[in-house]
């Protein structure tokens, strides 16, 4: 091989190589006014979808801790929670289905649920490792219209908001798309590889608008 070919392909391997900034969010603290809104790449009316995100905090103990919610104007279409009790759920428009996994701590966790409208399956994934499979809210409908935000679960629209259900810790690599991802592509999410992206949220193309004490820094994967 000519040693200008060698050279290129030197070249091409170490781009390939380097990683990719993104941002991460920090919570430093308990509060009922911190929190990031996004909006999505469309609207959210869904009967099916896979959320992802790289996670840690070091709360526990007998705390309600919000990581994801979405609400419209009437009621919480989707959120997605750590319980009192320890155990990982998520709710739409009503009553959740709970999971009982380990729970997060202060290393970083990839955590998917996913969900189907057609069969009504639904599961929980840490670091690609996916739980048991539960059947809820068959054919039921997320509508559009609501505001996405992180760090806390909004009672109303978009206000009164509960310092103690509040998220504290890091967030980063947050992901949706409108179906669900198969075992395998999850597990590749997981382990950094290149996959598809979320076509709901992007997390290196979504805006973020931050409020009170979140601060944004950059990570790589």
């Amino acid at each position: 091989m000519r040693l200008p070919a060698v050279l290129f392909l030197i070249a091409i391997s170490r781009a390939m190589a380097r990683r990719i900034p993104i941002q991460t969010l920090v919570f430093p603290s308990e509060t009922n006014t911190s929190y990031v809104e996004t909006v999505p790449l469309k609207p959210l009316n869904m009967t099916a979808f896979t959320l992802c995100m790289r996670v840690a905090t070091e709360l526990s103990g007998d705390r309600e801790v919000i990581l994801f919610a979405y609400r419209t104007r009437d009621y919480d279409a989707l959120n997605v929670w750590r319980e009192l009790d320890g155990r990982y759920s998520f709710y739409l428009s009503g009553d959740g289905v709970l999971f009982d996994v380990p729970d997060l701590g202060a290393l970083q966790t990839h955590l998917c649920v996913t969900w189907d409208s057609r069969s009504g399956a639904s599961a929980l994934f840490m670091d690609g490792r996916k739980s048991l499979t539960k059947i809820y809210k068959k054919g039921h409908t997320i509508p559009p219209g609501g505001k996405v935000l992180l760090g806390q679960d909004p009672d109303s629209y978009l206000g009164e908001f509960d310092a103690k259900q509040s998220f504290v810790g890091e967030i980063f690599d947050f992901n949706m798309w409108d179906s669900v991802l198969s075992v395998s592509t999850i597990k590749n999410v997981f382990s950094g590889k290149r996959v598809p992206r979320g076509n709901i949220f992007d997390w290196e193309t979504m805006p973020l608008r931050t409020n009170g004490e979140v601060k944004v820094f950059n990570t790589e994967l």
